[in-house]
């Protein structure tokens, strides 16, 4: 089941965040296993918001979440992660039909994310689920700044690439409880 986050759940994102992120090593990408995971003040900022979604197991405890913003008329995905306990079960794609449930509610026109290009369960995977590359030329203003920070942080040492799914009315199915 998907729903909103709530503020007891923050502190259990973070160790999903660790979970999913120790995959990377298998990649040699030490830098982003080891990467920390957003701040329960900063997850406090989404979820006060209405911006943060977790996917809960059957004792209602989160084992996956989506933070996402507004960006330039879309919907940007600032995180999604699945505990590696519980991958390959669509709640990826259930978190993301609740981001495009919110866009639609707030008039945006599509999802957007950033992702490393060749990491199977990254951009591969989003292009299975309708996203399409954008090309550089043709990032906005609010993605061209969300990649040059990235870029700031040192994520580019890893080839990653912007995607987008536009959304239709009606498209995709409300998950939200």
């Amino acid at each position: 089941m998907i729903r909103d986050a709530r503020l007891d759940d923050l502190r259990g994102l973070r160790e999903i965040e660790r979970a999913a992120g120790a995959a990377f090593r298998q990649l040699g990408m030490e830098e982003i296993a080891e990467d920390d995971p957003p701040t329960v003040a900063e997850l406090a900022d989404f979820q006060s918001d209405g911006r943060a979604w977790v996917a809960v197991d059957a004792a209602d405890r989160p084992v996956a979440y989506l933070l996402v913003q507004a960006v330039d008329g879309g919907a940007h995905i600032e995180q999604v992660s699945v505990h590696p306990d519980h991958a390959r079960q669509g709640l990826g794609k259930a978190l993301l039909d609740a981001a495009a449930d919110w866009a639609r509610h707030h008039d945006l026109t599509g999802l957007t994310l950033t992702t490393f290009t060749f990491v199977p369960w990254n951009a591969p995977y989003y292009a299975r689920i309708g996203f399409q590359t954008v090309p550089e030329e043709d990032l906005t203003e609010g993605l061209r700044a969300i990649r040059e920070h990235e870029a700031a942080l040192g994520l580019d040492r890893w080839p990653r690439v912007v995607m987008r799914r536009p959304l239709a009315a009606g498209q995709g199915a409300s998950t939200v409880t």
